[in-house]
Formats: structure tokens, sequence, C-alpha cells
């Protein structure tokens, strides 16, 4: 199949499967006479793989692991399990953080007694992070 056709089956853009391709996560494809890429079934499942681990979070590093791994099915798993448990120790910690961040702006939400801006919780709270109830990153 031409890169057209693999775009459209998993709901790439042509630009990222030449970008997966540039990087090493998805090998080169065999040329046409004609020089067209010519993609196979395998080049198929790789980027489907690639596209769901994204769509999970996992960095490009830990995809590029696991497509290693992927690559010698009969070795063991321990390294996948490392990889995936540590993926999700992170989201945990964001989650932890997002948490903390809902509760400061509902609680600076429910202070706001509307009127004017110069007056605003929100604003003054925005202003001056010590107004906070708690330590909180966006990041």
């Amino acid at each position: 199949m031409k890169i057209g056709d693999l775009a459209n089956a998993t709901g790439t853009k042509v630009e990222t499967v030449r970008y997966y391709e540039r990087i090493g996560l998805l090998p080169e494809p065999e040329r046409t006479s004609s020089n067209y890429r010519s993609y196979s079934s395998g080049h198929l499942d790789r980027l489907n793989f690639i596209r769901h681990a994204r769509g999970l979070g996992f960095d490009i590093a830990d995809i590029r692991s696991l497509l290693g791994l992927a690559d010698e099915p009969e070795g063991d798993c321990t390294e996948v399990d490392r990889i995936a448990s540590g993926h999700l120790e992170a989201v945990e910690r964001k989650i932890s953080r997002l948490i903390v961040l809902r509760d400061e702006l509902t609680r600076m939400i429910g202070q706001c007694r509307g009127g004017q801006v110069g007056s605003c919780r929100i604003m003054n709270v925005l202003a001056d992070h010590s107004l906070c109830k708690g330590e909180h990153s966006a990041s």
C-alpha cells in the first residue's frame, strides 16, 4: 500500500508516518519501480502499535524500547512490565497534581462573589500565590 493508504488505515497524518520513519520507529518500506513507498501489513501493525502506545501516553523512547522488545517475541517480558509500570507511576503522579489543581481552582472560583475585576478573588489569588491553599504546579 502507498503512504496515503497506510495513513488513512491508521488515522495517521502522512507527515507523522514520515516522521516515524525518520526517527526509526517505522522501518523504511521498499520502493516500487516508480519510486513510491510500498508498505506491508507489518508496517500497518507496527504503526497501529505506535499509535495505540502514543494514545496511552507512552513517550517515544519507551515506544522504541517496546518495539525492540516486540521484535523478540520469545524474550522475557520483565522489561515490558518495567516500562509499563514506570509509565503508570508517572500517570498517577500527574493525576495527583491535577487533583490538587482542580481543588485549588474550585476553591478560587467558590470564593468569587462577582463584582469588579479589581476586587475579584480569582484575580487576587492568581496575582498572589501565597493566597493559595496548597502547593501546586500545572507542569
